[in-house]
């Protein structure tokens, strides 16, 4: 397996979704901090505490946006060069969100841990993290 799909449905409106995706600071709490604009081209980091071979820095680039739709960034770090996309779609009263982070070399022993160990990762934040940070937010968005 060389990518890492999560899928869930959020009990909130792909515009409420759409934010806490795209907004630097909704980004931050629920992800990590970074200095994002959710402009095609632009470059940006993610930070986080370092680890044994891992200086804490995500380098990325907004690839592709599709407002309320889709968003595709790269992800480079400590020798992965891989891409993350989120696809928006509504469902019901709420949204479905599928997050696919590609690109792992499945050969590569070291990316494929990596790859394990961010899978764990992607599933905590969009279960928990990513969920909270939608409901913290503005009255009247949950539920659409």
């Amino acid at each position: 397996m060389t990518a890492i799909e999560v899928d869930r449905f959020l009990p909130y409106p792909p515009t409420a979704v759409w934010r806490v995706l795209t907004d630097p600071v909704s980004l931050g709490r629920w992800l990590m901090p970074n200095d994002f604009q959710p402009i095609v081209g632009h470059r940006f980091t993610f930070t986080t505490e370092p680890q044994p071979g891992f200086d804490g820095v995500i380098r990325c680039e907004v690839l592709a946006l599709q407002d309320e739709r889709l968003m595709r960034i790269s992800w480079v770090s400590s020798g992965l060069d891989t891409t993350v996309t989120w696809t928006l779609a509504p469902e019901g009263r709420g949204t479905r969100l599928l997050l696919v982070h590609d690109g792992f070399d499945g050969a590569d022993p070291e990316q494929e841990r990596v790859r394990r160990l961010l899978g764990g990762g992607w599933s905590t934040h969009l279960q928990r993290r990513l969920l909270d940070e939608l409901e913290a937010g503005s009255p009247g968005v949950a539920g659409g």
